[in-house]
């Protein structure tokens, strides 16, 4: 008889690992390239997005449980202090949200307890950036 306690996986694993984490990264900053709505975001960042698309993925994956890459990378940095210098406002702090949420969404992670999850701490991260309660 097998007395061990089953394997938990982490949020990492839970959502497709390294690639799940990619796809997500690229459905978002596909949708801040080519979707007006994120115009206001897409302006606050650089012309290329391969760098950002690589520390976000980066950062998301160790935030969740995967790799530590990123942190080992970049100590005493969070996505906090990365975002400091930046004039966040609450509408570009909407407008990351929403194509964050529907990232997941495109990649049929909508309603994935992980997702959900994340997406309520982008919420709660974006607003302290900004200042705002998005949920108000």
């Amino acid at each position: 008889m097998d007395t061990s306690a089953p394997e938990l996986l982490s949020p990492y694993d839970q959502i497709g690992g390294a690639d799940g984490i990619r796809r997500i990264v690229d459905r978002f900053y596909d949708l801040m390239e080519q979707d007006p709505a994120y115009a206001e975001l897409r302006a606050m960042h650089a012309d290329e997005l391969g760098p950002m698309r690589a520390a976000l993925a980066g950062f998301l994956g160790g935030w969740a449980g995967g790799p530590r890459d990123w942190f080992d990378a970049n100590p005493g940095k969070c996505m906090m202090s990365m975002h400091g210098g930046l004039a966040i406002t609450p509408g570009t702090a909407r407008q990351w949200v929403q194509a964050m949420e529907r990232a997941f969404a495109d990649c049929g992670m909508a309603d994935h307890p992980v997702a959900l999850l994340m997406n309520e701490r982008f919420r709660m991260m974006a607003g302290g950036m900004a200042a705002t309660d998005l949920d108000g």
